[in-house]
């Protein structure tokens, strides 16, 4: 029985969440290859990172990065051509190696606007065009910021997303690219011969978590005779609603269905509608399969980046895009603010909006309450989320799928119950169990 608590509670262990620490001390170039190598690419002066590569010449981390947000403030010069490379191997070219986000002052006359769209500032050079327009006059300082997390990675330029690109996606149509089928390596700017000035580079790691496919992440379509052997109790019995808060107004609405499903119409009629068991849990493993049963809406609802923050386009305003408005979750240690949602929203389930969606909260956390991966699947079928909490952290894994590895939930209660939310759509719950830590 212990190896599968020691299971359960390492899947997805690969490191907790960082803070964001500097890539560059602004004296010399540690921590970016060999010394006097490096001193060929560039030099520093007052603080600035100084890139003067020649062709063919990459300033490279002596680390490999899988999961990050990287912040970095740049100034062109006319004409000036580098290049970000991310998911880099180390050798060879960057664009291929691994994969190369264009620094480029792409509408200088020398390019005599001939430039593919790929090959524009922000764009994944030969994999995915970024959006234009959004850089300061040439000689000022540009603010950028690159999330590259899981399957996506994002661009951001002065506050404007000019790029969201989905590498599962660019793999079936690029199928012989090598770096875009990467999801782990060094950093480098790509010298093209070109000056360009960094300051005030950062990089927060993000812990990302493994997959799995073994069996007790899946949910079955069926009573899961498995999980009492496994150590779980049962929070549901199948036929009545013993061990949950409830009032007149919820009988009827949740109600046992078939002897194992909780169905839920979405209409309780009770003051609180929402579920709520009768005893408070600490540190858990939580078992839960979910399905949306009924129809939803057609809204308009904005897409997540995989930084925690929303899609702003050139507009500026968040980019949105048409769903079916299915929304429920549960509550963790009796506090909504701590609920992991359930819902149709571009981003996939299992965030954790409360914390994500507040703006006191430091940029690398709201990130790692937002999943790594959409890992839904399709409305009427059986999803299950295994939800770790332990301490102020939790890991959900969505239908094999780690969504969310050891995040900070600030503020947590030590304990609390737990509920499955009421928020209007009609849902099944199923092999709702729990094993204590």
């Amino acid at each position: 029985m212990k190896m599968k608590v020691v299971l359960l509670l390492m899947v997805g262990a690969v490191s907790a969440q960082a803070e964001f620490v500097p890539m560059f001390n602004g004296k010399d170039f540690t921590g970016w290859g060999a010394p006097g190598k490096t001193e060929k690419n560039g030099y520093v002066v007052e603080g600035e990172m100084i890139v003067t590569a020649p062709p063919c010449s990459n300033l490279v981390t002596d680390k490999d990065y899988e999961d990050y947000i990287m912040e970095f403030e740049f100034q062109l010069t006319p004409g000036a051509n580098n290049g970000l490379g991310i998911h880099y191997s180390g050798s060879g070219d960057a664009a291929y190696k691994g994969m190369e986000l264009q620094i480029l002052d792409g509408d200088h006359e020398k390019y005599g606007g001939k430039l593919k769209d790929y090959q524009h500032h922000g764009s994944l050079y030969t994999l995915a065009p970024a959006l234009r327009g959004h850089m300061k006059p040439i000689g000022e300082w540009n603010q950028q910021r690159v999330t590259v997390r899981g399957p996506r990675v994002s661009v951001e330029v002065n506050g404007v997303c000019i790029l969201d690109a989905n590498l599962d996606e660019l793999n079936k149509t690029h199928p012989n690219h090598e770096g875009a089928k990467r999801r782990k390596g060094k950093i480098c700017f790509a010298g093209h011969g070109d000056v360009i000035r960094l300051k005030n580079l950062r990089i927060a790691e993000l812990s990302h978590g493994t997959d799995s496919e073994e069996a007790l992440y899946q949910a079955p379509g069926k009573a899961d005779e498995t999980l009492a052997e496994k150590g779980f109790a049962p929070l549901f019995d199948g036929k009545s609603l013993e061990g949950w808060v409830h009032a007149a107004g919820d009988l009827n609405h949740w109600a046992p269905k078939d002897g194992w499903v909780l169905h839920y119409d979405g209409k309780s009629e009770a003051k609180d509608k929402n579920l709520w068991t009768e005893k408070e849990y600490k540190d858990f493993v939580l078992i839960c399969d979910w399905r949306w049963a009924g129809e939803g809406p057609k809204m308009q609802r904005p897409i997540i980046l995989p930084n925690g923050g929303v899609r702003i386009g050139g507009d500026g305003k968040p980019v949105m895009e048409e769903i079916a408005e299915f929304d429920s979750g549960v509550y963790l240690r009796g506090n909504p603010r701590t609920q992991i949602n359930m819902w149709e929203w571009p981003v996939g389930s299992g965030e954790v909006y409360g914390v994500r969606t507040d703006g006191k909260v430091p940029l690398d956390v709201r990130a790692g309450v937002t999943p790594r991966v959409n890992a839904d699947k399709p409305v009427g079928e059986w999803n299950r989320f295994v939800i770790t909490m332990k301490g102020e952290r939790v890991t959900v894994v969505l239908n094999g799928k780690t969504v969310l590895h050891e995040a900070l939930l600030p503020g947590v209660k030590e304990t609390g119950r737990l509920a499955l939310q009421h928020h209007g759509s009609e849902m099944e719950f199923a092999n709702l169990f729990v094993k204590e830590m």
